[in-house]
Parts: C-alpha cells; sequence; structure tokens
C-alpha cells in the first residue's frame, strides 16, 4: 500500500498515512483535527540492478561504430553467400 502524505490548512503540520490506492483522502489532520489536503510528495521509487544506468548501454565511438558502410554491405553479402554454399 502506498504512503500518501498531507498538509494540514489550520496548524501546517505535515503529516503521512498508509492508505489503499482505491481509499478517500483523509478530509481532517490527526493533531488538530482541520481541514487536510493531499500533496504531491517526491518517490521512494528505485530502479536497482543492471540496465538501468547510462553506463550499462552500449557506448558511442565503439569498434563496430567506427567501420564504415561498404564494410557493413560486404559482411552482409558474405554471410549470405556462406548460407548458400
Amino acid at each position: 500500500m502506498p504512503i500518501y502524505e498531507y498538509r494540514c490548512s489550520k496548524c501546517g503540520r505535515t503529516f503521512e498515512a498508509l492508505q489503499a490506492i482505491s481509499a478517500e483522502p483523509l478530509k481532517k489532520c490527526i493533531y488538530c483535527r482541520g481541514k487536510a489536503k493531499k500533496i504531491v510528495s517526491l518517490s521512494s521509487f528505485h530502479l536497482k540492478g543492471s540496465g538501468w544506468y547510462i553506463t550499462d548501454y552500449k557506448k558511442k565511438g565503439s569498434a563496430e561504430e567506427k567501420k564504415p558502410s561498404s564494410a557493413k554491405k560486404t559482411e552482409k553479402k558474405t554471410a549470405k553467400n556462406a548460407n548458400i554454399n
């Protein structure tokens, strides 16, 4: 279940509430019973593991990218001819 943040318009306190996504937002402050409003806060969402960082992608200027386009065409033709024999 997600944690939502609320701010009270009466006392100015910010508090959190653990609620289901389908639950109605809180209307009253848990401290002073004043009017509370849900606020947008920073997420604690983290992507962990490989594949999520710029260093995990192919680097520009690698050996394959430096080959001229005619060399790539020659390699493809050679591979097709090898399959025919």
